[in-house]
């Protein structure tokens, strides 16, 4: 069987120029504590940012063309699909190219992050609907897998936790050297980086883009945190420390650029992942999140020295984050062809 890899694909690095973002309307109540009406406003606010600076197509249920429209405005284009949740980075394609102005889409197999819940399977479908409706090759991959578990570096270096891709509720009857081999045929990957964990009580079981992100070659953004007593503050050590001692694809040591996490925020006892490493680099622009925390002051001036040469979005993020994720995790990019 073929495979991107073999046919000279790789997925590229979010910085490389994109085509369009991808995103899905909230349809799923029980995703959202504060109700679908503060995070479809959430998430239109997301959009409205992003296509300031490139093309947004958001996925929405048939009936409901007119109203994600008007609440997305111009820029935002709509697409009939059936969805059942709102996380498009996690079951959307991962897109790939092979430089001669090709395009293509990865389908990974997707189980709501461990059977989170149960009727997930309109969800299984999306990839395909996407890459049938952009005319463009599907791989389906024999994995398991969200597009939130991983970075790349466009480079040939995948960044990933082991708590999310080693976990038994994905991939049980597979190693950690056949996951790599397959994200290696998938992605066009050679060198992976893996780190132990994730944020705490984090449903994804650990995805990285809670944690960490590659802004450019060689250099990742990590979330850290300076009160000993926090759960994250060995975990995160840890992850500093792993991410020192490795060696990227090139062969370079990775330079490691730190953010303090915000004040711990609970939900019906359950920690919020607030996370900054969660945002969406966008074509000339990066939509970052706003979660009312002193921290933000100080994640927004050091967004602005990582990215001099893009104007810096920063969007309230909370009503996002209460449905268990980011900014990060409800969009995906398409890169050009």
């Amino acid at each position: 069987m073929t495979n991107p890899a073999a046919e000279g694909f790789s997925m590229p690095a979010e910085w490389a120029p994109h085509a369009r973002c991808w995103m899905a309307w909230p349809v799923r109540a029980e995703t959202f504590p504060n109700g679908l009406t503060a995070a479809r406003a959430a998430y239109a606010g997301v959009a409205k940012a992003i296509a300031q600076f490139e093309p947004v197509t958001m996925l929405c249920p048939d009936g409901a063309l007119a109203d994600v429209s008007l609440a997305c405005g111009p820029g935002v284009s709509v697409l009939p699909v059936p969805c059942s949740d709102s996380w498009l980075r996690d079951n959307a394609p991962s897109f790939v190219v092979n430089g001669k102005g090709n395009v293509a889409g990865v389908h990974w197999g997707f189980n709501a992050w461990g059977r989170n819940y149960d009727d997930f399977q309109l969800d299984t479908e999306v990839g395909r609907l996407i890459l049938e409706n952009q005319g463009l090759k599907r791989f389906a991959a024999p994995l398991v897998m969200e597009g939130g578990a991983f970075h790349v570096d466009g480079e040939g270096t995948l960044l990933t936790t082991e708590e999310c891709l080693l976990n038994p509720n994905r991939n049980p009857h597979l190693s950690r050297a056949e996951i790599e081999a397959h994200l290696a045929a998938y992605l066009g990957v050679r060198e992976f980086i893996w780190l132990n964990k994730g944020y705490e009580q984090d449903e994804t079981d650990g995805h990285v883009d809670e944690i960490a992100a590659f802004v450019k070659p060689g250099v990742v953004l990590t979330m850290v945190t300076d009160d000993t007593s926090d759960p994250n503050y060995p975990v995160f050590q840890d992850n500093i420390a792993r991410l020192k001692a490795a060696r990227d694809a090139a062969g370079r040591e990775l330079e490691v650029v730190t953010l303090r996490t915000p004040a711990r925020q609970e939900q019906n006892g359950v920690r919020l992942t607030l996370s900054y490493t969660n945002f969406y680099m966008a074509n000339g622009g990066i939509v970052m999140p706003l979660f009312e925390d002193p921290m933000d002051a100080e994640a927004i001036s050091l967004f602005g020295k990582l990215f001099p040469d893009r104007k810096i979005i920063p969007v309230p993020a909370l009503d996002i984050v209460r449905g268990g994720g980011g900014i990060h995790c409800i969009t995906q990019q398409q890169p050009v062809g």
